[in-house]
C-alpha cells in the first residue's frame, strides 16, 4: 500500500505516523497518509516564514510565470489527480453533466490561471501641488490553509493561488477525509514553486487547531462548518490573526408561478444534485409556488429516476457514494425525521445498497418549514420541495434560518425576480440558477455562512494589508 508523504520546504517529509485513508465506494483502505506532528508543522511554517522575504519581493509577473507553470504541470497529470480524486472522495470521474472528478480538475486549472492573471496595482488617492498619496496593497505573510473534504482540489486552490499570487507564502492542512489528491498536488508544486512557499501538512483536528493558534500565521483561510470556523476564530483571536471563514449554507430557492418549468426543472435538478448535494452553496431548500409545485414535482422526478448512483469509477455511475459514514448517517436521520412527519418521498429516501456510502438521489414533498430536513443543511442527495401560495411567505422563510451563503430566484420576469432576490438575506443571489461561481465574481456568505470574500480583485484584497504612503511635495 502506498504511504504519502508531507511536503514541507520543497522536500517530501516522512512521518512516523500513519493513518488509513478509505474509498466510500467500498470501504476499503487505499492508502495511508502521513500524520504530523505539532512539531512538524511548526518545521513547515518556519520554512514558509523563510521563504516569505524573496517570493513576496517577486513582482506579480514573475509569481505569475510560476503558477502558470504549476497549471500546465498539474494538467499533465491530470488522469492520475482525477482517479485518485473519485478513489478518496467518491465523486464519478465525470458523471452526471460532467460534474464529478473531471469537473473539479477543469475548475482547478481555470482558476489557478485566472486568478494568476490578475494583480493589485497601487492606487492614486490624490495627486497635486502639495502631495501625492498612494495606496499600496502588500503581503501579509504565512497564510494558513484548511480545506474540507467536498472539494479537495479545488477549494485548496480557491485558498493557496490568491494567496501565493499576491506574495504570500502557505501552509495547507487538507481533510483527514480526503488528503491524497492535494499531498500529490502538493508534490507537483514543490518542483516548480520555490521551496518554502508552499508547504502541505496532513492529520486530524489538532494540526487545525494548532495553525488557528499559532503565532507565525497571519491569516487563515477556511471553509467548512460553521461550528469550527467559530472555533478557529476563537483561538486566532489570541494573535489578531485575519480570517476568511465560508460556512455552512442552507440555500433557499423560490420558484414563481410564472417561472418556465420545462426550461429550468433540468438546472434546478443539476445544482441542488452537484457532487451529490455535498456542495456549499447547493440548492438545499426549495420553495415552489403551489401553480407550479406538481409540474415541477414530476420533472425533477423524472430526471431524478433517470440517474444512476454507483462506485465513480465505473463509466455509467452518475452519482458516487456519500464521502463518509458520518454524512450518509446525518442524511438518513433527516429523511427518518421527515418520514416521521408525513412528508411524501417522490423517489428515494432508502439505503438499497450497503458496499459503500450510497444513498439514492431523493426528492420530499409535503413538509415545511420546522422539519429537519428543512431547516438544517443536509449536504448530501436529498432535496425537500416546500409549496407555498404567497410569495412574501417564501421570502420570510428563506431568510428565517440563522445561514445565509446563496439564494435563487427562479422566473421568467427577470426584473421581479431580481427585485425579491435583493431582499434575501445571503452573500450571492442567482436568477434562474444557482451554485455558479467563477474566479472574477466576488463569493462569501452573511450571518453563520461567514464573512469575508472569495475570487475577483476583492478576494485578492483579503490576503493583502494596506499601506497609505504620502508624498509632500513641498
Amino acid at each position: 500500500m502506498k504511504k504519502f508523504n508531507l511536503i514541507i520546504g520543497g522536500k517530501s517529509v516522512a512521518t512516523t505516523d500513519y493513518f488509513d485513508v478509505i474509498n466510500p465506494a467500498d470501504k476499503s483502505v487505499i492508502a495511508c497518509c502521513p500524520k504530523a506532528s505539532v512539531a512538524q508543522l511548526d518545521e513547515a511554517v518556519a520554512a514558509a516564514k523563510a521563504a516569505f522575504p524573496s517570493w513576496s519581493a517577486l513582482t506579480y509577473a514573475e509569481r505569475r510565470d510560476h503558477l502558470m507553470q504549476l497549471a500546465d504541470a498539474v494538467e499533465a497529470r491530470a488522469d492520475v489527480l482525477m482517479t485518485m480524486l473519485t478513489k478518496e472522495q467518491g465523486k464519478p470521474t465525470k458523471g452526471f453533466a460532467d460534474l464529478g472528478a473531471g469537473f473539479e480538475l477543469g475548475g482547478a486549472l481555470a482558476w489557478i490561471r485566472a486568478t494568476a492573471s490578475m494583480a493589485l496595482e497601487p492606487e492614486i488617492i490624490q495627486d497635486n501641488d502639495l502631495a501625492r498619496i498612494e495606496l499600496h496593497r502588500k503581503p501579509l505573510g504565512v497564510v494558513g490553509s484548511i480545506t474540507p473534504w467536498n472539494y479537495p482540489l479545488l477549494i485548496g486552490i480557491w485558498h493557496i493561488i490568491p494567496a501565493l499570487l499576491t506574495g504570500n507564502t502557505v501552509v495547507m492542512k487538507p481533510s483527514e477525509m480526503t488528503p491524497l489528491t492535494v499531498l500529490c498536488f502538493g508534490e507537483i508544486a514543490k518542483d516548480i514553486l520555490p521551496a518554502g512557499v508552499l508547504n502541505v501538512v496532513t492529520g486530524k483536528g489538532d494540526i487545525g487547531a494548532a495553525m488557528s493558534a499559532h503565532v507565525d500565521i497571519q491569516k487563515i483561510v477556511f471553509t467548512g462548518s460553521t461550528p469550527t470556523g467559530k472555533a478557529i476564530m476563537k483561538s486566532a483571536a489570541v494573535t489578531l490573526k485575519r480570517l476568511t471563514l465560508e460556512l455552512g449554507g442552507n440555500d433557499a430557492g423560490i420558484v414563481l408561478a410564472d417561472a418556465d418549468i420545462e426550461a429550468i426543472a433540468g438546472k434546478i435538478f443539476a445544482t441542488s444534485f452537484i457532487n451529490n448535494g455535498q456542495t456549499c452553496a447547493a440548492l438545499k431548500r426549495l420553495y415552489v409556488h403551489e401553480s407550479v409545485h406538481d409540474e415541477l414535482c414530476a420533472a425533477l422526478t423524472a430526471i431524478a429516476k433517470s440517474m444512476k448512483t454507483g462506485n465513480g469509477l465505473d463509466e455509467d455511475t452518475d452519482f458516487g457514494p456519500l464521502q463518509n459514514e458520518a454524512q450518509l448517517n446525518i442524511v438518513k436521520a433527516l429523511a427518518q425525521d421527515a418520514k416521521e412527519r408525513g412528508a411524501n418521498f417522490l423517489c428515494g429516501g432508502e439505503v438499497v445498497d450497503e458496499t459503500g456510502y450510497f444513498y439514492p438521489i431523493t426528492l420530499v414533498n409535503h413538509i415545511n418549514d420546522g422539519a429537519r430536513l428543512v431547516d438544517e443543511e443536509q449536504f448530501g442527495p436529498i432535496l425537500p420541495i416546500i409549496k407555498f401560495s404567497d410569495v412574501e411567505e417564501a421570502i420570510a422563510s428563506a431568510n428565517r434560518l440563522s445561514v445565509g451563503l446563496g439564494g435563487s430566484v427562479w422566473s421568467t420576469d427577470i426584473e421581479k425576480a431580481q427585485s425579491i432576490g435583493s431582499r434575501l438575506d445571503c452573500g450571492t443571489v442567482w436568477i434562474n440558477n444557482h451554485a455558479m461561481v467563477q474566479p472574477d465574481a466576488p463569493f462569501g456568505g452573511v450571518k453563520d455562512s461567514g464573512f469575508g470574500i472569495e475570487f475577483g480583485e476583492a478576494g485578492l484584497k483579503e490576503f493583502t494589508s494596506i499601506q497609505t504612503m504620502q508624498v509632500f511635495k513641498s
